[in-house]
């Protein structure tokens, strides 16, 4: 909506309308210690013509670099059809749909993604979106510390192999509501949760535990064993999944002899585009006994008088969101747009689609980490499985080597040494289906000549 300012007309008359003699006087209860005057540093206007060059300049300034990083937020491709329908009316500028006579055709896109996500998932229930991925995790533990009728300790294990932004981001929202998290380690050789790290845990009080499948490194956990030990000891099972790989790998409602029991994860790779971070969304599924407790909004599907399927949000009224503590959640929205791209997404390309995205994903970084540890000074950290992302060991410190690349256009990767220092010279690279073999073979190629100087010099 373009911006019409008002005319010092307009704002004699509003003022008027108020009572008020002028716009300072209409906010004299603003102590003057607090306010900050003229602002000074701010340059004068722009022309709608001037702004809109100033943007091209600046983003043509960001490039279009070869990207190889990952770490929770993925490049793929995504069908020019997805956004072309997003944008449309109908769905761009839809309102939030509590009217629900004037909102069915949202209404039906969000439980046509919940059915999707639920499906994916192998749980009973979806909910419409949270905000990204990390709150949707902090929100499920506090789901948890609710709906665990045995433990209500509020202990919570995490692997270290968890993403360690979900981590501080969980512990940011969650500290002061009663959620305590403990840590599990990994194993140096294989890069998943070690089996003894469960063992001093063994008959405590524990509210859930924390399971990524794949983890941060990329690693495949063993998700049966540490699924069947949190459940006898009480706790929940919290999965935290990356959706495309649900393509291929076993859904969290298989995990163990019972699966998991909350499943979360960010849908950024159900056709959002990286866009510096932003918005994404997140997603939460759940068993159907724990439906209640669930934080966000939910869709259902009913009938009229006359038999006809009509949709509407169910088990949460708005105003629950304003009592406070007895809140389910104090999420009172969703991210609409971005379930409605993944919704589009998952529809065109179908479960078939999606699999064939999963496999070039494996495929490609196959080639990639292949490619780049026959260079000198480059080695694989941890054997066995893995998917979408692997960490590779430099011969010298990573930021200085991500810098150089950076200049020749790549973006070469997680640089691992700020939250695992104990790794050494670690490096995350990721590799998508958006990367061709002449793309492995610049990086490749860039790296080796990068490290072939650095010995030399």
């Amino acid at each position: 909506m373009p911006f019409i300012p008002h005319t010092e007309t307009d704002v004699k008359e509003m003022l008027g309308a108020v009572g008020a003699p002028s716009v300072d006087a209409l906010f004299d209860e603003i102590p003057a210690a607090l306010r900050c005057g003229k602002l000074k540093d701010v340059p004068d206007g722009l022309s709608e013509m001037e702004i809109s060059r100033l943007m091209h300049e600046r983003a043509q300034a960001d490039g279009l670099p070869l990207n190889f990083i990952g770490a929770g937020a993925y490049e793929h491709h995504i069908p020019a059809a997805v956004w072309q329908i997003v944008t449309r009316g109908e769905f761009y500028t839809a309102y939030t749909p509590y009217q629900a006579e004037a909102s069915q055709g949202t209404l039906q896109l969000l439980y046509e993604y919940q059915t999707m996500m639920t499906s994916l998932t192998g749980m009973d229930v979806s909910n419409a979106s949270m905000y990204d991925g990390a709150s949707a995790l902090g929100e499920a533990l506090l789901m948890a510390l609710r709906a665990n009728p045995r433990n209500k300790s509020g202990r919570v294990l995490v692997p270290r192999t968890v993403h360690p932004f979900y981590v501080e981001a969980v512990n940011a929202t969650t500290h002061a509501q009663g959620i305590r998290q403990a840590a599990l380690g990994y194993c140096p050789t294989e890069g998943r949760t070690l089996a003894e790290s469960l063992k001093p845990y063994e008959g405590l009080d524990l509210t859930a535990v924390v399971i990524q499948q794949p983890n941060f490194f990329g690693v495949l956990e063993d998700v049966d064993a540490i699924t069947d030990w949190a459940h006898a000891q009480g706790a929940l099972v919290v999965a935290v999944v990356n959706p495309t790989s649900l393509a291929l790998l076993k859904a969290p409602g298989q995990w163990g002899k019972t699966g998991a029991d909350i499943v979360v994860g960010e849908g950024q790779p159900l056709g959002a585009p990286l866009s510096s971070g932003g918005p994404y969304f997140g997603f939460l599924c759940a068993k159907k006994e724990f439906a209640r407790q669930m934080p966000g909004r939910i869709v259902g599907r009913t009938v009229d008088l006359e038999g006809k399927p009509g949709y509407a949000l169910t088990l949460q009224a708005r105003e629950q969101h304003i009592r406070r503590a007895k809140a389910t959640s104090n999420i009172c929205t969703n991210q609409g747009l971005l379930v409605t791209a993944a919704t589009i997404y998952m529809s065109l390309l179908g479960p078939e689609g999606l699999a064939k995205v999963a496999s070039a994903c494996m495929a490609n970084l196959k080639a990639l980490t292949g490619a780049l540890t026959q260079i000198p000074g480059v080695t694989a950290a941890f054997r066995g499985a893995r998917f979408h992302e692997a960490v590779l060991k430099l011969d010298r410190p990573v930021a200085p080597v991500l810098a150089r690349l950076a200049d020749q256009g790549i973006v070469g990767g997680f640089d691992l040494s700020r939250h695992y220092p104990e790794l050494g010279h670690a490096l995350l690279v990721c590799a998508t289906e958006t990367k061709s073999a002449a793309d492995i073979a610049r990086y490749a190629d860039a790296l080796r000549r990068l490290l072939a100087q650095a010995a030399a010099a």
